[in-house]
């Protein structure tokens, strides 16, 4: 996938890491699923923010994130992923963790004829997220390859 504002650079993983990274601390913030936040940018602005990657890590996150929920007109909810059972899980992942996390899936079932964004909007789409942003159970710490299987399969076993 070419950088929309300099097209002899290629989005790399890293930026889709990053653009994963927002996402997840954007939907903290605001107390809704990561698929909402992904929904209101949209396919050409997770194009904008993928091709802007680069610039966008070296702003403050609080910042950005900011930024996205006053351009994308995004509102609070009511999905509060750290409201958790500290018997079951006494530490959640990190925003950067879950990015990863989100990242590896995109990244191993985005098919050669699929880019980043489109492989954003699936996955983040599939009701395997539902079960990846429920901390009080273990499926975001399964390995990729399990993630990767419950996620073709529409569901963990």
């Amino acid at each position: 996938m070419s950088n929309k504002y300099f097209p002899e650079r290629d989005i790399t993983y890293d930026d889709l890491k990053f653009v994963c990274y927002m996402i997840e601390r954007t939907a903290r913030k605001i107390h809704q699923p990561n698929r909402y936040v992904a929904e209101h940018m949209g396919k050409e602005e997770i194009i904008r923010n993928l091709s802007l990657a680069d610039v966008l890590h070296c702003e403050n996150a609080d910042d950005v994130s900011d930024r996205w929920i006053a351009e994308y007109n995004l509102k609070n909810g009511n999905t509060d992923v750290l409201n958790i059972d500290k018997t079951l899980t006494p530490t959640p992942p990190t925003p950067i963790q879950m990015g990863k996390v989100y990242a590896r899936l995109i990244k191993s079932t985005t098919s050669d004829d699929e880019n980043y964004a489109d492989g954003m909007i699936r996955v983040y789409h599939s009701p395997i997220c539902q079960q990846l942003d429920n901390y009080n159970c273990s499926a975001y710490y399964e390995p990729s390859g399990i993630i990767k299987e419950a996620f073709n399969n529409g569901e963990f076993r």
